[in-house]
């Protein structure tokens, strides 16, 4: 069946840096455009980082541009997001989902979605 599961989140302090992966199973992995999307709490939803060989690597949110990077191991089947210089205002749920050939900002579009991972960001 088809798979997503995003891992790596974690309680840490701010400046601290994690690696969040989404391995992907059940389908042809570099045919889709993964994305990362993460929702705070008492927020909606927002686009964070996608990749595709259609679009390449692409980072959406201003605040993060510079400290995320998003990367892909297609070996693997999985797909990276560093993010450094951690910020309370990063703390979320992450989460990966695939959809068919090309990036999007839209949840809405994806098609298949993993469980999430907690990133928590305190002093």
């Amino acid at each position: 069946e088809v798979q997503l599961q995003a891992s790596g989140g974690g309680l840490v302090q701010p400046g601290d840096s994690l690696r969040l992966s989404c391995t992907a199973s059940g389908f042809t992995f570099d045919d889709y455009a993964i994305g990362w999307f993460r929702q705070a709490p008492g927020k909606s939803r927002e686009a964070v980082a996608c990749v595709s060989k259609n679009d390449g690597n692409n980072v959406y949110v201003d605040s993060v541009k510079g400290r995320f990077a998003i990367s892909t191991d297609n070996a693997k089947n999985t797909v990276y997001l560093q993010v450094t210089s951690l910020e309370p205002a990063d703390t979320a749920d992450y989460y990966c989902a695939a959809e068919s050939d090309y990036c999007s900002e839209y949840s809405e579009w994806f098609d298949y979605w993993g469980q999430g991972t907690q990133v928590t960001v305190s002093s």
